[in-house]
Parts: structure tokens; sequence; C-alpha cells
């Protein structure tokens, strides 16, 4: 049986991946390149960027065929901040805020916001 998956749930995915190389490319050369000049940062960062994009223009040709331009835009900032805080902790090693927890029910918000007239 083909079946073909939810266009939701494959723009959720490769906007996860797509995050995972944004963030990765924004601010993993912090950790890595610190002693590199920011022009070989900005060119590595430019190639990984490359990757975010393969990922992200056709997820959000995708998502825009089931929601509109508000809901797929709070969409990708919410997983921006689901994957950027897991990043920040784990491979930066920068402490657990609790702002980052209020960061995530103003996120609520405007997920609420945006969907309700869905």
């Amino acid at each position: 049986m083909n079946m073909i998956a939810h266009p939701l749930l494959v723009t959720t995915l490769m906007l996860v991946v797509s995050n995972l190389f944004m963030t990765f490319a924004w601010y993993g050369h912090l950790k890595n390149l610190s002693g590199s000049p920011w022009y070989v940062a900005a060119l590595a960062s430019w190639g990984i960027a490359l990757f975010e994009y393969l990922f992200q223009v056709p997820a959000n040709r995708i998502g825009y065929t089931e929601l509109s331009l508000g809901q797929l835009k709070i969409l990708q900032e919410v997983i921006t901040l689901s994957v950027f805080v897991p990043f920040a902790v784990i491979y930066m090693n920068q402490p657990l805020k609790w702002d980052y927890l209020y960061a995530a029910l103003c996120m609520l918000g405007a997920v609420y916001f945006i969907f309700r007239s869905a």
C-alpha cells in the first residue's frame, strides 16, 4: 500500500532537520572555529547553510499547501526554539535557564493566536 505522509508532518520533520543545520551554521563556529578568522567561520557557516536551505525551501513549499504564511512562520519559530535550547545546553554547555521556559510559553501563545482561526 502506498501511503503519502501528511504535508504538516513532512513539513515539520523537514523544518527540524533544516533547523539543526541552521543552528550549527549560526552558532557552531563559536565553539569550533573561535580561533579562526571571521571569514573562515563565515565560509564554513555558508556551506552548512546550503544544507539548511535544501530542507527549508521544500518544507516551506509543502507546508504552504496546508498552512497560511503566518502559521508556517510560527511553526518555524517554535521548531527553532525547540532545536536551539538543547543545542545551547548540550553542545554549547550553556546553563539551562528559566528564560527558555518563559520564551516557550510566549511561543505557545503565538501558536494559539495564529492557529485559532484555522
